[in-house]
Protein backbone atom coordinates (compact mmCIF):
# COMPACT_ATOMS: atom_id res chain seq x y z
CA UNK A 1 0.00 0.00 0.00
CA UNK A 2 1.43 3.54 -0.98
CA UNK A 3 0.69 6.92 0.48
CA UNK A 4 -0.26 9.91 -1.41
CA UNK A 5 3.00 12.60 -1.19
CA UNK A 6 1.79 15.76 0.26
CA UNK A 7 2.60 18.34 -2.30
CA UNK A 8 5.80 20.61 -1.25
CA UNK A 9 4.69 24.44 0.14
CA UNK A 10 3.99 26.97 -2.88
CA UNK A 11 6.97 29.18 -2.83
CA UNK A 12 6.48 31.97 -4.56
CA UNK A 13 9.55 34.51 -5.29
CA UNK A 14 9.73 38.86 -5.24
CA UNK A 15 11.65 41.67 -4.58
CA UNK A 16 9.52 42.95 -1.99
CA UNK A 17 7.12 41.77 -0.02
CA UNK A 18 5.03 44.37 1.62
CA UNK A 19 2.70 43.62 4.94
CA UNK A 20 -0.36 45.67 5.05
CA UNK A 21 -2.41 47.49 2.89
CA UNK A 22 -2.93 50.56 4.91
CA UNK A 23 -1.81 54.02 3.83
CA UNK A 24 1.48 53.14 4.91
CA UNK A 25 2.09 50.03 3.07
CA UNK A 26 -0.24 51.26 -0.19
CA UNK A 27 2.18 54.27 -0.68
CA UNK A 28 5.21 52.36 0.20
CA UNK A 29 4.40 49.99 -3.05
CA UNK A 30 3.53 52.72 -5.14
CA UNK A 31 6.67 54.70 -4.14
CA UNK A 32 8.63 51.61 -5.02
CA UNK A 33 6.55 50.37 -8.24
CA UNK A 34 7.91 52.90 -11.02
CA UNK A 35 11.32 50.89 -10.38
CA UNK A 36 10.12 48.18 -11.85
CA UNK A 37 10.80 45.51 -8.53
CA UNK A 38 8.47 42.79 -8.61
CA UNK A 39 6.65 43.63 -5.16
CA UNK A 40 3.45 41.91 -3.25
CA UNK A 41 1.44 43.07 -0.70
CA UNK A 42 -0.53 40.68 1.55
CA UNK A 43 -3.75 42.15 3.11
CA UNK A 44 -5.84 40.73 5.58
CA UNK A 45 -9.01 42.17 4.44
CA UNK A 46 -10.63 41.41 1.04
CA UNK A 47 -10.54 43.40 -2.31
CA UNK A 48 -13.79 45.15 -1.95
CA UNK A 49 -12.99 46.48 1.28
CA UNK A 50 -9.72 48.40 -0.56
CA UNK A 51 -11.62 49.20 -3.34
CA UNK A 52 -13.98 51.16 -0.91
CA UNK A 53 -13.02 51.08 2.60
CA UNK A 54 -15.56 51.91 4.63
CA UNK A 55 -15.60 55.43 6.91
CA UNK A 56 -14.03 54.96 9.91
CA UNK A 57 -14.24 58.18 11.85
CA UNK A 58 -10.45 59.10 11.48
CA UNK A 59 -9.61 61.99 9.64
CA UNK A 60 -6.30 62.49 8.95
CA UNK A 61 -4.12 66.28 9.71
CA UNK A 62 -1.53 66.26 7.01
CA UNK A 63 1.83 69.00 6.59
CA UNK A 64 2.64 70.41 3.91
CA UNK A 65 5.57 67.69 2.97
CA UNK A 66 2.82 65.47 3.53
CA UNK A 67 0.88 66.78 0.34
CA UNK A 68 4.35 67.27 -1.12
CA UNK A 69 4.56 62.99 -1.24
CA UNK A 70 1.46 62.34 -1.68
CA UNK A 71 1.55 64.65 -4.90
CA UNK A 72 4.47 63.25 -6.23
CA UNK A 73 3.02 59.63 -5.61
CA UNK A 74 -0.03 60.29 -7.62
CA UNK A 75 -2.33 59.95 -4.41
CA UNK A 76 -3.34 63.58 -3.67
CA UNK A 77 -5.06 63.83 -7.39
CA UNK A 78 -7.12 61.20 -6.56
CA UNK A 79 -8.54 62.63 -3.67
CA UNK A 80 -11.47 64.99 -4.49
CA UNK A 81 -11.05 68.69 -4.04
CA UNK A 82 -13.90 68.57 -1.51
CA UNK A 83 -12.88 66.07 0.41
CA UNK A 84 -9.51 67.67 1.22
CA UNK A 85 -10.30 70.53 3.96
CA UNK A 86 -7.82 73.49 4.93
CA UNK A 87 -6.66 73.58 8.36
CA UNK A 88 -6.20 77.17 8.75
CA UNK A 89 -4.91 77.68 12.42
CA UNK A 90 -5.51 75.68 15.73
CA UNK A 91 -6.12 76.74 19.42
CA UNK A 92 -4.99 74.80 22.38
CA UNK A 93 -7.71 75.65 25.84
CA UNK A 94 -6.99 74.57 29.26
CA UNK A 95 -9.46 73.28 31.35
CA UNK A 96 -12.35 75.95 32.02
CA UNK A 97 -9.84 79.06 31.04
CA UNK A 98 -11.10 81.41 28.48
CA UNK A 99 -6.80 81.90 27.80
CA UNK A 100 -5.83 80.48 24.68
CA UNK A 101 -2.25 79.11 23.13
CA UNK A 102 -3.21 80.20 19.19
CA UNK A 103 -0.91 78.82 16.02
CA UNK A 104 -1.95 81.13 13.66
CA UNK A 105 -2.12 80.92 9.69
CA UNK A 106 0.95 80.79 8.05
CA UNK A 107 2.34 82.98 5.50
CA UNK A 108 5.08 80.22 4.30
CA UNK A 109 5.05 76.92 4.62
CA UNK A 110 8.39 74.98 3.34
CA UNK A 111 9.74 77.82 1.44
CA UNK A 112 6.59 78.34 -0.32
CA UNK A 113 3.33 81.00 0.15
CA UNK A 114 0.73 78.76 2.21
CA UNK A 115 -2.72 79.96 3.64
CA UNK A 116 -2.64 76.61 6.15
CA UNK A 117 -1.28 75.43 8.50
CA UNK A 118 -2.45 71.68 7.30
CA UNK A 119 -4.98 70.19 5.61
CA UNK A 120 -7.70 67.38 6.94
CA UNK A 121 -8.33 64.44 4.76
CA UNK A 122 -10.82 61.21 6.00
CA UNK A 123 -8.62 58.17 6.49
CA UNK A 124 -10.76 55.99 3.96
CA UNK A 125 -10.20 58.18 1.17
CA UNK A 126 -6.47 58.23 1.69
CA UNK A 127 -6.68 54.48 1.57
CA UNK A 128 -8.62 54.41 -1.40
CA UNK A 129 -6.75 56.98 -3.31
CA UNK A 130 -3.61 55.44 -2.28
CA UNK A 131 -4.70 52.10 -3.70
CA UNK A 132 -5.94 53.27 -6.79
CA UNK A 133 -2.35 54.65 -7.55
CA UNK A 134 -0.55 51.42 -6.91
CA UNK A 135 -3.12 49.65 -9.19
CA UNK A 136 -1.18 51.07 -12.20
CA UNK A 137 1.51 49.08 -11.96
CA UNK A 138 1.67 45.28 -12.80
CA UNK A 139 4.77 44.57 -10.84
CA UNK A 140 2.27 44.95 -7.78
CA UNK A 141 0.35 41.94 -6.85
CA UNK A 142 -2.31 42.13 -4.31
CA UNK A 143 -2.61 38.94 -2.08
CA UNK A 144 -6.25 39.78 -0.14
CA UNK A 145 -7.67 37.97 3.18
CA UNK A 146 -4.56 36.50 4.07
CA UNK A 147 -1.98 37.37 7.11
CA UNK A 148 1.81 36.60 7.53
CA UNK A 149 2.01 33.63 11.08
CA UNK A 150 5.77 33.07 10.68
CA UNK A 151 8.79 35.09 9.51
CA UNK A 152 12.21 33.34 8.84
CA UNK A 153 15.28 35.59 8.25
CA UNK A 154 18.38 33.39 9.01
CA UNK A 155 19.17 33.19 5.62
CA UNK A 156 21.84 36.06 4.20
CA UNK A 157 20.21 36.45 1.12
CA UNK A 158 16.44 36.27 1.17
CA UNK A 159 13.62 36.32 3.86
CA UNK A 160 10.64 33.88 3.84
CA UNK A 161 7.13 34.86 4.54
CA UNK A 162 4.88 31.76 5.59
CA UNK A 163 1.61 33.16 4.93
CA UNK A 164 -1.68 31.55 6.76
CA UNK A 165 -2.80 29.08 4.14
CA UNK A 166 1.22 27.74 4.09
CA UNK A 167 1.86 29.52 1.12
CA UNK A 168 5.65 30.81 1.45
CA UNK A 169 6.88 34.71 0.14
CA UNK A 170 10.50 34.65 -0.64
CA UNK A 171 12.46 38.25 -0.99
CA UNK A 172 15.08 40.62 -0.57
CA UNK A 173 13.36 42.14 1.28
CA UNK A 174 10.15 42.23 3.81
CA UNK A 175 8.54 45.53 5.06
CA UNK A 176 6.14 45.24 8.11
CA UNK A 177 3.39 47.89 8.02
CA UNK A 178 0.81 46.21 10.01
CA UNK A 179 -0.32 48.31 12.35
CA UNK A 180 0.76 49.89 15.70
CA UNK A 181 0.04 46.18 17.12
CA UNK A 182 2.06 44.57 14.26
CA UNK A 183 2.25 40.43 14.44
CA UNK A 184 4.82 40.89 11.51
CA UNK A 185 7.15 43.20 13.98
CA UNK A 186 7.13 40.40 16.63
CA UNK A 187 7.90 37.92 14.42
CA UNK A 188 11.11 39.57 13.56
CA UNK A 189 12.46 39.82 17.17
CA UNK A 190 11.49 43.67 17.20
CA UNK A 191 10.74 44.58 20.57
CA UNK A 192 8.55 47.75 20.99
CA UNK A 193 7.61 50.27 23.90
CA UNK A 194 3.78 50.51 24.54
CA UNK A 195 2.38 53.09 26.26
CA UNK A 196 -1.18 52.26 27.14
CA UNK A 197 -3.27 55.50 28.08
CA UNK A 198 -5.74 53.92 29.75
CA UNK A 199 -8.34 55.95 28.03
CA UNK A 200 -10.31 55.43 24.35
CA UNK A 201 -10.85 57.44 21.53
CA UNK A 202 -14.78 58.21 20.24
CA UNK A 203 -14.69 59.91 16.89
CA UNK A 204 -18.21 61.42 15.16
CA UNK A 205 -18.81 64.11 12.85
CA UNK A 206 -21.44 66.80 13.76
CA UNK A 207 -22.66 69.64 11.85
CA UNK A 208 -23.35 72.76 13.70
CA UNK A 209 -25.37 76.60 12.84
CA UNK A 210 -22.27 78.66 13.77
CA UNK A 211 -18.91 78.64 11.44
CA UNK A 212 -15.43 76.80 12.75
CA UNK A 213 -13.62 79.28 10.55
CA UNK A 214 -11.54 76.16 9.67
CA UNK A 215 -9.54 76.81 12.74
CA UNK A 216 -8.93 73.38 14.80
CA UNK A 217 -9.68 73.42 18.56
CA UNK A 218 -7.76 70.83 21.74
CA UNK A 219 -9.45 71.41 24.65
CA UNK A 220 -8.20 69.92 27.43
CA UNK A 221 -11.19 69.91 29.62
CA UNK A 222 -11.14 68.25 32.93
CA UNK A 223 -11.88 64.54 33.16
CA UNK A 224 -11.84 64.80 29.23
CA UNK A 225 -10.10 66.21 26.27
CA UNK A 226 -11.86 67.36 23.39
CA UNK A 227 -10.36 68.03 19.32
CA UNK A 228 -12.16 69.72 17.50
CA UNK A 229 -10.97 69.17 13.16
CA UNK A 230 -12.83 71.61 10.70
CA UNK A 231 -14.02 70.10 8.02
CA UNK A 232 -16.58 72.37 5.67
CA UNK A 233 -17.27 75.48 7.44
CA UNK A 234 -20.24 74.08 9.35
CA UNK A 235 -19.09 70.61 9.35
CA UNK A 236 -16.35 69.41 12.24
CA UNK A 237 -15.10 66.02 13.57
CA UNK A 238 -15.12 65.65 16.81
CA UNK A 239 -12.55 63.38 18.85
CA UNK A 240 -13.02 62.52 22.62
CA UNK A 241 -10.50 61.23 24.50
CA UNK A 242 -11.60 59.81 27.99
CA UNK A 243 -10.80 56.75 30.45
CA UNK A 244 -11.94 53.77 29.91
CA UNK A 245 -14.27 53.49 33.08
CA UNK A 246 -16.22 56.58 31.66
CA UNK A 247 -16.71 55.56 27.78
CA UNK A 248 -19.97 54.12 28.19
CA UNK A 249 -21.24 57.19 29.39
CA UNK A 250 -20.48 58.30 25.91
CA UNK A 251 -21.62 55.42 24.03
CA UNK A 252 -24.72 54.99 25.47
CA UNK A 253 -25.90 58.30 24.92
CA UNK A 254 -28.69 58.88 22.40
CA UNK A 255 -27.99 61.30 19.64
CA UNK A 256 -29.64 64.16 20.97
CA UNK A 257 -28.28 63.37 24.52
CA UNK A 258 -24.84 63.26 22.58
CA UNK A 259 -25.55 66.55 20.37
CA UNK A 260 -26.47 68.80 23.45
CA UNK A 261 -23.28 66.99 26.11
CA UNK A 262 -20.51 68.59 22.58
CA UNK A 263 -22.68 71.78 22.79
CA UNK A 264 -22.31 71.99 26.57
CA UNK A 265 -18.59 71.43 26.27
CA UNK A 266 -18.20 73.85 23.66
CA UNK A 267 -20.06 76.38 26.08
CA UNK A 268 -22.13 77.21 22.66
CA UNK A 269 -19.42 78.22 20.35
CA UNK A 270 -20.61 76.41 17.34
CA UNK A 271 -24.62 76.91 17.76
CA UNK A 272 -26.71 74.34 17.09
CA UNK A 273 -25.17 71.00 17.14
CA UNK A 274 -26.48 67.86 15.54
CA UNK A 275 -25.00 64.40 14.52
CA UNK A 276 -23.42 63.61 11.34
CA UNK A 277 -21.69 60.38 10.96
CA UNK A 278 -21.60 57.24 12.78
CA UNK A 279 -19.49 57.08 16.29
CA UNK A 280 -16.07 55.17 16.44
CA UNK A 281 -14.29 54.59 19.12
CA UNK A 282 -10.41 53.21 19.24
CA UNK A 283 -8.23 51.99 22.45
CA UNK A 284 -5.95 54.87 22.89
CA UNK A 285 -2.36 53.03 23.36
CA UNK A 286 0.91 54.29 22.14
CA UNK A 287 3.78 52.25 20.16
CA UNK A 288 7.40 52.96 19.33
CA UNK A 289 9.35 50.22 18.05
CA UNK A 290 13.02 49.79 19.43
CA UNK A 291 14.61 49.22 16.32
CA UNK A 292 12.97 50.25 12.95
CA UNK A 293 15.02 47.50 11.07
CA UNK A 294 15.99 43.64 11.17
CA UNK A 295 17.79 41.24 9.26
CA UNK A 296 16.24 42.10 5.65
CA UNK A 297 13.30 43.29 6.86
CA UNK A 298 11.72 47.28 8.08
CA UNK A 299 9.19 48.50 9.68
CA UNK A 300 7.32 51.71 8.53
CA UNK A 301 4.06 53.28 9.81
CA UNK A 302 2.05 52.66 12.54
CA UNK A 303 4.73 49.11 12.91
CA UNK A 304 7.23 51.59 13.71
CA UNK A 305 5.61 54.68 15.78
CA UNK A 306 1.98 54.85 16.66
CA UNK A 307 1.44 57.96 18.07
CA UNK A 308 -1.50 59.34 20.50
CA UNK A 309 -3.34 61.46 18.18
CA UNK A 310 -3.13 64.89 20.03
CA UNK A 311 0.03 66.42 17.98
CA UNK A 312 -1.82 65.00 14.45
CA UNK A 313 1.21 63.33 13.44
CA UNK A 314 0.61 59.94 12.99
CA UNK A 315 0.38 59.22 9.16
CA UNK A 316 2.72 62.02 8.52
CA UNK A 317 5.52 60.11 10.50
CA UNK A 318 3.96 57.25 8.40
CA UNK A 319 5.32 59.13 4.99
CA UNK A 320 8.43 60.47 6.49
CA UNK A 321 9.09 56.79 7.07
CA UNK A 322 7.77 56.03 3.14
CA UNK A 323 9.88 59.03 2.10
CA UNK A 324 13.52 57.58 3.51
CA UNK A 325 13.23 53.92 2.96
CA UNK A 326 12.12 54.06 -0.45
CA UNK A 327 14.32 56.91 -1.60
CA UNK A 328 17.29 54.04 -0.19
CA UNK A 329 15.36 50.84 -1.71
CA UNK A 330 15.28 52.56 -5.02
CA UNK A 331 18.48 54.28 -5.16
CA UNK A 332 20.04 50.77 -4.40
CA UNK A 333 18.06 49.22 -6.92
CA UNK A 334 19.29 51.94 -9.61
CA UNK A 335 22.87 51.29 -8.83
CA UNK A 336 22.38 47.47 -8.49
CA UNK A 337 22.95 46.96 -4.90
CA UNK A 338 21.65 44.84 -2.11
CA UNK A 339 18.24 46.23 -1.47
CA UNK A 340 17.93 44.13 2.31
CA UNK A 341 21.33 45.27 2.75
CA UNK A 342 21.93 46.05 6.90
CA UNK A 343 23.55 49.14 5.98
CA UNK A 344 20.73 50.11 4.27
CA UNK A 345 18.29 49.24 7.09
CA UNK A 346 20.59 51.12 9.18
CA UNK A 347 20.65 54.39 7.35
CA UNK A 348 16.97 53.97 7.35
CA UNK A 349 16.82 54.07 11.32
CA UNK A 350 19.54 56.99 11.72
CA UNK A 351 17.22 59.44 9.28
CA UNK A 352 14.34 58.14 10.74
CA UNK A 353 14.57 57.25 14.38
CA UNK A 354 15.87 60.85 16.38
CA UNK A 355 12.85 62.79 15.21
CA UNK A 356 10.30 59.70 15.88
CA UNK A 357 11.94 58.84 19.52
CA UNK A 358 11.69 62.74 20.31
CA UNK A 359 8.27 63.91 19.10
CA UNK A 360 6.95 60.24 20.96
CA UNK A 361 8.65 60.59 24.41
CA UNK A 362 7.36 64.56 23.98
CA UNK A 363 4.26 63.84 23.24
CA UNK A 364 3.73 61.14 25.79
CA UNK A 365 4.93 63.56 28.60
CA UNK A 366 2.45 66.45 27.10
CA UNK A 367 -0.23 64.17 27.70
CA UNK A 368 1.02 62.94 30.99
CA UNK A 369 0.93 66.89 32.39
CA UNK A 370 -2.36 67.96 30.40
CA UNK A 371 -4.58 65.20 31.68
CA UNK A 372 -3.30 65.17 35.38
CA UNK A 373 -6.12 67.18 36.73
CA UNK A 374 -4.69 67.73 40.26
CA UNK A 375 -4.47 71.54 41.25
CA UNK A 376 -0.52 71.76 40.79
CA UNK A 377 -0.51 69.98 37.66
CA UNK A 378 -3.63 72.57 36.44
CA UNK A 379 -0.96 75.33 37.48
CA UNK A 380 1.73 74.37 35.26
CA UNK A 381 -0.44 73.02 32.20
CA UNK A 382 -1.47 77.42 32.52
CA UNK A 383 1.90 78.53 32.44
CA UNK A 384 3.09 76.41 29.96
CA UNK A 385 0.32 77.28 27.79
CA UNK A 386 1.26 81.20 28.40
CA UNK A 387 4.77 80.37 28.00
CA UNK A 388 4.66 78.66 24.75
CA UNK A 389 2.31 81.56 23.73
CA UNK A 390 4.90 84.49 24.62
CA UNK A 391 7.99 82.64 23.49
CA UNK A 392 8.25 82.94 19.67
CA UNK A 393 11.07 80.65 19.10
CA UNK A 394 9.23 77.68 20.40
CA UNK A 395 5.82 78.89 19.31
CA UNK A 396 8.06 79.17 15.87
CA UNK A 397 9.25 75.37 16.65
CA UNK A 398 6.07 74.08 16.80
CA UNK A 399 4.57 75.59 14.14
CA UNK A 400 7.16 74.24 11.64
CA UNK A 401 6.89 70.44 13.30
CA UNK A 402 2.94 71.46 12.40
CA UNK A 403 3.47 72.63 8.86
CA UNK A 404 6.38 69.85 7.84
Amino acid sequence: MTTKKQPAALIEECDVVIVGAGPAGLSMARALAPSGMTITVVEKNDQATLVDPPFDGREIALTHYSKELMQKLQIWSKISPEEIYPLRDAKVINGSSSYQLHFEQPSMARGKPANSLGFLISNHNIRRAAYEAVLAYENVRFIYDHSITEVNNTQPDTIEAVMDNGQILKSKLLIAADSRFSSVRRQLGIAAQMHDFGRTVIVFRMRHTLTNQHTAFECFHYGRTLALLPLEENLTNCVITINNEHVNQILSMTPAQLEEDIKQQLRGKLGEMTLASTIHSYPLVGVHANAFYAQRSAVIGDAAVGMHPVTAHGFNLGLNSVGILARLINEAAQQGRDIGSKNLLASYQRHHMPHTRALYHGTNAMISLFTNDTPPARLVRSLVLRVSNNLPPLKKLISLQLTG
